[in-house]
This record gives structure tokens, C-alpha cells and sequence, in this order.
């Protein structure tokens, strides 16, 4: 019997070997407390999944005003720096290979996460149409973020870039930048979100796409584009966006990514995270058809659905989340057909400490 596709080599950026083509989503998990850094029980985490071909962190905030999300781990201090490279050492002591993705939350965030820095930021001031967003105090309305000021915006490229050198520091592998979900560089790229008129304007794709473009050329300074991957999330509704155009404002940005030749594009296809349906819904194949660049699927994906993307050349890998939160060795109960665990309850997926985090045991009953 032919081996799963999922569970064949891939050579990612021409030089980094990848065991199989499954990927560890980012997933917030929510345990770098109050300090936002990572420690131990994080690595812990991570050498679990190490399995992977390739292992994509959580969302890493790049600055204080990025941060929207209590006990999620930032990339911008020297302690955040130091503890990054106790999970980086340990991932490749497993055998692991782990890119960073960092991230700017946006208008996703809330003043009471960043008070010194006052409110949240975005394209343009409007707010997420949404009850509530989770602070330190608790449930709070979203608020009306601060469209960035150019200068502003000239600064937010250099925080990117500057956790990139961190990430570098830190022993990755390579940095993803979170372009998807509804955060900053989302919120350019969209109209429902840039109302912009000047030169990022969202009138037209040149101005929507010219953020992420700036952001990209600032970490290709510190990176080399072969250890550089870009997210989007074309069908998504999360945090209150879709636009009207978007089957063909995705295939244009993709065609401006692949002149980089970049690590990857990760394509956020799935409907899991809502589609916001304002028209069919692009898949794989679509995007396949304007890019040489490696595409990671995600987003829903079953065994055998991922496989067939790979073996339909629709995708070179594909990544994985929940799953593989109640299953640390994903890809070998994969290849020998073992009943995966449930999800868990969400209640737990971001509540402090061990349990929920680092409990589950392997197949074989072990816990590593």
C-alpha cells in the first residue's frame, strides 16, 4: 500500500527538510500568562507535537499595543526573546522544525490589554460589529479602534520587523506573518475594514495590499524569503470581515506574494472559522492555479480530505489544529489508522496551567 500522501517528504524554501506534509496550525492556547512569555510547560507543549513536519506557533504578539489576547505570548522583549529559544532548542532536540508567526491583533484588541498605549489600532476606526471581546476585566464591548497615522504605520513595520530579528535570535526556523482573521494586516487588505484614502487606500488592491507589502520587505531584511510565510483567510468571517470582491482581490494579493518566493502561503480555505458568504467560496484549486509558491490548506481538514488536496496537487501541506490539541502524535495515528481522541471541551482550550494543554497521552497511553 502506497504511503499516505499526508505522510511523504516535502523540501520546504529548497533547503529544510520536512519529514511529512503536515503542519501544526497556529492555535492560541493562552498559558504564557500575565508576563507573555513562554516557559517550560509552552516547550513542553510544542516537543509533544514536534512530530510534525512543520510546527507554526501560536499567534506571537510583535508589541504591546498588538496584544488582544489575555495569556498569549509576545516576541518583543528580551525575556519573551529567551524564552522562545528554550522552546526553539528543545523542538529541535525532538527533531522538530518551528517557524514563529507573528502577529498584530488590531481592532480585535481592547485599551485595558495595552492601557499605556491606549486603544487599538486598524486600517480605519471602525469597530468589530460584535458584542463583546475578552479583556483582564472580563467581557467589554469591542471599542472604535485609531486608524494608524502613516507615521504610525512606518512604525508598526518596523515593530514586525523587529520581532522578526527576535525570532531569529530565538533559533527559529523561519516567521509566518498572521495577514488573516480579521487583525491588522486583515483589516488593510479588506474594504469592508479600509476606508482609507490615502496611498494604502482601500479603493484599490495597489493601496489595500501596500501594507502587507511593507511589512513583508521590512522581515525579508532579516530573513531570506525562502524562510518567509504569508496567512490569509479569503473565505473568513472571523471578527466581522468579508468583502465583496474577495474572489478577486485573494487571487491578486497571492500573485503579488509569489513574486517573492516565499516559504509558503498558508490559506485559511476552510469554513470552520464561518464564511462570510458574499459568494462561492474559493478552494485550493483556485489559488493553485496563480502560484508556484507552497501552499499550506487549512482549516477543517480530515485525513482524508487533506489527502486528497495533496494528491490532487491542490496543496503541498496541510495544517492541522484541533486535532491535534487532544492528539500530540497526529501524524502517526494517521499512518496506522488509530481512532483519534475528541476535541475537548472549549472551555479548556484557554484556561491556565496543564490540564487541557500537555495531558494527553500518545496512542500508546504515554504522555512525552
Amino acid at each position: 500500500m502506497a504511503p499516505s500522501p499526508l505522510l511523504t517528504p516535502f523540501t520546504l524554501g529548497g533547503d529544510l527538510p520536512l519529514k511529512n506534509r503536515m503542519v501544526l496550525a497556529p492555535m492560541t492556547r493562552a498559558r504564557a500568562g500575565d508576563s507573555h512569555c513562554p516557559d517550560a510547560m509552552v516547550a513542553r507543549y510544542y516537543v509533544q507535537r514536534a512530530s510534525a513536519g512543520l510546527v507554526i506557533t501560536e499567534g506571537t504578539f510583535i508589541s504591546p499595543i498588538a496584544n488582544g489576547w489575555v495569556g498569549a505570548p509576545e516576541i518583543y522583549s528580551p525575556a519573551a526573546t529567551a524564552g522562545w529559544k528554550e522552546v526553539t532548542d528543545k523542538v529541535h532536540a525532538a527533531g522538530g522544525l518551528n517557524f514563529c508567526q507573528l502577529w498584530h491583533s488590531g481592532r480585535a484588541s481592547h485599551t485595558s490589554l495595552h492601557p499605556k498605549e491606549g486603544r487599538a489600532v486598524a486600517a480605519s476606526a471602525i469597530a468589530i460589529d460584535e458584542p463583546t471581546v475578552h479583556t483582564p476585566d472580563g467581557k467589554m464591548p469591542h471599542e472604535v479602534p485609531d486608524a494608524l497615522t502613516v507615521d504610525s504605520i512606518k512604525a508598526t513595520v518596523a515593530d514586525f520587523a523587529a520581532a522578526a530579528a527576535n525570532a531569529k535570535a530565538a533559533g527559529f526556523d523561519g516567521i509566518e506573518l498572521h495577514g488573516a482573521n480579521g487583525y491588522l494586516i486583515d483589516t488593510f487588505l479588506q474594504t469592508k475594514t479600509n476606508k482609507r484614502t490615502d496611498e494604502y487606500s482601500g479603493e484599490s488592491l495597489e493601496g489595500r495590499f501596500r501594507f502587507l507589502k511593507e511589512v513583508l520587505e521590512a522581515v525579508l531584511e532579516v530573513w531570506p524569503a525562502n524562510r518567509v510565510g504569508v496567512r490569509l483567510s479569503p473565505n473568513g468571517s472571523y471578527n466581522d470581515q468579508g468583502s465583496p470582491d474577495f474572489r478577486e482581490a485573494f487571487p491578486w494579493f497571492v500573485k503579488q506574494l509569489d513574486t517573492y518566493k516565499l516559504a509558503y502561503i498558508h490559506l485559511l480555505i476552510g469554513l470552520d472559522f464561518g464564511f462570510h458568504k458574499l459568494g462561492e467560496p474559493m478552494v485550493m484549486a483556485d489559488f493553485r492555479k496563480v502560484t508556484s509558491t507552497p501552499l499550506i490548506a487549512n482549516c477543517g481538514y480530515t485525513q482524508e480530505s487533506g489527502e486528497k488536496e495533496v494528491a490532487d496537487r491542490n496543496t503541498d501541506l496541510v495544517s492541522y489544529g484541533r486535532p491535534w490539541i487532544t492528539n500530540p502524535d497526529l501524524p502517526a495515528r494517521f499512518a496506522t489508522g488509530t481512532k483519534l481522541a475528541d476535541h475537548p471541551p472549549v472551555s479548556i482550550w484557554y484556561s491556565a496551567g496543564p490540564k487541557g494543554y500537555v495531558d494527553y497521552p500518545n496512542a500508546d497511553g504515554t504522555v512525552v
